[in-house]
């Protein structure tokens, strides 16, 4: 137990900072669709700013711009937003296990600013049976939400000039962005949990297309995911 608090306290900001940079690119990219796709909804900048400020989950500001476009109501719009987001507790729940040691503040902390992103870059260490720190998490984290709060701001500027984002692919910046992510997590697996993963994908996207026929496509996704982490989470060997 000694030797692994030794590995978390090397563990710096500036590295989770380090650490951070590769995932960037995605996180300016898809802050640069969003800011676009916000300017399109008629959101002015400030509105842009603090939708990325406030509620910071690339998902969730596309179908909010999507939503206010289409006039939907307030009610609608907040309630699909909670739900799409609700993902966020079951992935800090995965990591909450490492961060134990650390006071309620903290975890809140870390907690308020985990994203899909972030959250694959720890599970990718922890999938190495690497260590993580508070400090390293907030590293990670401070330095996505800052980059993600410019790129929108700047995505906003830029929607100016662009007539139809949906032409330029920009609303497809999440999924590819979620896609890279994946597979750089399948990448990481060793061979023996490879295929178990690969059927949990498998149950996932059935589990979806069912769903899908009795609930709408982000309510289906979000049942999906419950359902096939828990069979994960029972099967896991």
């Amino acid at each position: 137990m000694d030797l692994q608090l030794a590995k978390e306290e090397q563990l710096t900001f500036k590295q989770g900072v380090r650490d951070c940079i590769p995932t960037l690119l995605g996180y300016i990219g898809i802050g640069l669709a969003a800011g676009v796709v916000g300017n399109s909804a008629n959101l002015s900048i400030m509105e842009i700013g603090l939708l990325s400020a406030l509620v910071y989950a690339g998902a969730s500001q596309f179908i909010f711009c999507a939503m206010v476009a289409a006039a939907s109501p307030h009610s609608a719009i907040i309630a699909t937003v909670f739900i799409v987001n609700l993902r966020h507790f079951l992935m800090s729940a995965a990591l909450s296990t490492h961060f134990t040691r650390y006071s309620l503040l903290k975890n809140i902390g870390i907690g308020a600013l985990l994203t899909d992103e972030s959250f694959g870059v720890a599970s990718l260490r922890t999938s190495k049976g690497l260590p993580l720190s508070d400090r390293w998490m907030n590293g990670l984290n401070v330095t996505a939400y800052l980059t993600w709060i410019a790129s929108c701001l700047l995505g906003g500027y830029m929607g100016s000039w662009i007539g139809n984002p949906e032409a330029m692919g920009l609303d497809f910046a999440l999924t590819a962005m979620f896609i890279a992510l994946l597979v750089l997590q399948l990448v990481a697996l060793p061979s023996s949990k490879l295929r178990h993963y690969l059927v949990l994908i498998a149950y996932t996207s059935v589990a979806v297309y069912v769903f899908s026929a009795f609930f709408s496509i982000y309510i289906a996704v979000l049942l999906a995911t419950v359902l096939c982490a828990a069979i994960g989470a029972v099967t896991e060997k």
